[in-house]
């Protein structure tokens, strides 16, 4: 298919994080592990929470949730940057590279609006402790979950519409190991400043968005602890904190890379990795590592207590 004097683009070169062979080697072995980390990591998280049933306050139900919007996010990128490492010609077609970067706005939005209702799950629990069965029931934790599903898909058919409206003529390699809108956009054959600037106010409004609202849940937090020194409350901090370390990992690299058009650093695509894969391997260990509740449902889960017969008591 043409575009004037030009051939439209069919497919894309995805440059990778880099052409030396030896370190293609090492990152295929690093990816490779962290990614099979995010799939165990997560699974256990979602069978553990599924299976104890002490675990069924809004809390776990929400961290369940962004267990497997983990899964999601990892998968989109994972898989092709895992085969892309070990093969020669790394390119992948415009239809699935179109595929790649709607599913990973999707995910991606989710998990921010995620983040954002975990984040006013705490405030309510500590700042409002008697109405917080009554605020946070479990319809209305399905309600939330579902506007974050539905506000990421909104969000994402948004950023595909502003791609595929472009034309691609030339050239064709993504300095990158996926397809992104800030990358591919800049390929176009056209002025695309009009278009950055929307991007700007989506993707990178969005995410500033929602990192000032969980600042400002978690000042509401610190401020509210600091008068009630009881033991709860310091326990419920604790997990705020740990919920804070994700947050500060996942927002602050997006912000970096969507609230800033027109320009471009080859560092971008190592500032992705902490959002693809390292925070999606370290959710599972701090909402893990640092809650006993989890630890000791995992215990359980995997040392059931042996159940002995009249006869075996004798």
């Amino acid at each position: 298919m043409t575009l004037g004097n030009f051939s439209r683009v069919t497919e894309f070169i995805l440059l990778g994080l880099s052409d030396t062979r030896e370190l293609q080697i090492f990152f295929f072995a690093f990816f490779f592990l962290a990614y099979a980390m995010v799939l165990l990591g997560n699974l256990l998280i979602i069978v553990t929470v599924k299976a104890d049933p002490k675990l069924s306050s809004p809390m776990y139900f929400l961290l369940c949730n962004l267990s497997f919007i983990d899964i999601c996010c990892t998968s989109v990128t994972s898989p092709r940057m895992l085969v892309d490492l070990i093969s020669q010609r790394k390119t992948i077609a415009f239809e699935d590279c179109i595929a790649q970067l709607f599913f990973l706005h999707f995910v991606g939005a989710t998990e921010m609006f995620l983040l954002t209702v975990m984040a006013y799950d705490r405030y309510t629990a500590i700042c409002k402790p008697l109405h917080y069965t009554a605020i946070m029931s479990r319809q209305v934790c399905w309600v939330l979950v579902f506007a974050c599903w539905a506000g990421g898909f909104l969000h994402s058919i948004v950023q595909t519409l502003l791609t595929i409206q472009l034309p691609f003529c030339g050239p064709n390699a993504i300095d990158n190991y996926f397809c992104d809108v800030p990358p591919v956009i800049r390929l176009a054959c056209m002025d695309v400043h009009v278009t950055e600037w929307l991007m700007v106010s989506n993707s990178g409004l969005i995410s500033l968005a929602c990192f000032l609202v969980l600042v400002t849940s978690y000042t509401f937090i610190l401020v509210t602890v600091r008068v009630r020194f009881t033991e709860g409350h310091w326990k419920a901090l604790s997990t705020c904190a740990s919920h804070l370390m994700v947050v500060t990992l996942f927002f602050i690299p997006c912000i970096f890379i969507y609230l800033r058009p027109f320009t471009s650093f080859s560092s971008d695509k190592h500032v992705c990795v902490i959002y693809t894969v390292f925070c999606p391997v370290m959710n599972p260990l701090i909402y893990t590592l640092r809650n006993n509740e989890v630890k000791a449902s995992m215990w359980k889960l995997w040392h059931p207590p042996l159940n002995l017969s009249p006869l075996q008591h004798r």
